[in-house]
């Protein structure tokens, strides 16, 4: 109805003209495989379209939507905030720099929340690392040498050969929505995980000192 400017009714008697799409061009039954296919095509300002997919087996046809799906997201994100940070763990590095920079100007138990931040930050290049088998502290210290050097922020892992890569001249970019919503998740989580924690330490603490002393065993018999 909607590719071809038709309106849905409920019953048929009460079609009308006007519900009667008139903007399709070509309609075909197509036969795919076992199955047959009707195909709305050439319509005039078409608002809907489907996407065929096919595959050898069930598991691997879930998967092939699954795929679909994540790039069909992507191309939205784009849409609607057309903002890109460098992937391959480029972003969460230089974070992470600007972190520990930041706690380096501060004395006390203050530095200690940006340093753990950092912290954190560093296991998405390290993960990437691991994935390729390459030497993990060799490639993360030089990473970091990288990060420290102004101007080279775009810097992050190949995912295939773990080797150092200007994320800008590769050509890998993430949206910059779905990295503000991760790291508004994560933030959140660790926020809840800590006032839980001081629940339970409360809990615990208080049916410790309520609790009334155990009596001592006698060793003989009462006098």
């Amino acid at each position: 109805a909607r590719a071809c400017g038709a309106t849905v009714v409920n019953r048929t008697d009460e079609l009308k003209d006007e519900d009667i799409g008139t903007e399709c061009g070509l309609f075909e039954v197509r036969k795919i495989g076992d199955e047959y296919f009707s195909y709305i095509e050439q319509c005039k300002d078409p608002k809907a379209c489907t996407i065929v997919l096919r595959g050898a087996g069930k598991d691997f046809l879930m998967e092939v939507e699954r795929n679909l799906q994540d790039a069909m997201n992507v191309a939205r994100n784009v849409m609607v905030d057309a903002r890109l940070v460098p992937g391959g763990g480029a972003t969460e590095m230089a974070m992470a720099h600007a972190m520990n920079e930041k706690a380096k100007s501060m004395t006390g138990v203050e530095q200690w929340p940006f340093r753990a931040v950092a912290r954190a930050l560093e296991v998405i290049p390290r993960t990437l690392i691991q994935n390729c088998g390459a030497n993990t502290i060799r490639t993360i210290t030089a990473l970091r040498a990288k990060h420290a050097t102004p101007g080279n922020t775009t810097w992050g892992i190949d995912g295939e050969s773990g080797d150092i890569v200007d994320m800008k001249e590769f050509g890998i970019w993430e949206p910059y929505s779905v990295k503000a919503q991760v790291y508004k998740t994560a933030v959140e989580t660790a926020i809840l995980l800590l006032r839980i924690d001081d629940i339970v330490s409360g809990t615990k603490k208080q049916m410790g000192g309520d609790a009334p002393p155990q009596a001592q065993a006698s060793e003989g018999p009462e006098p």
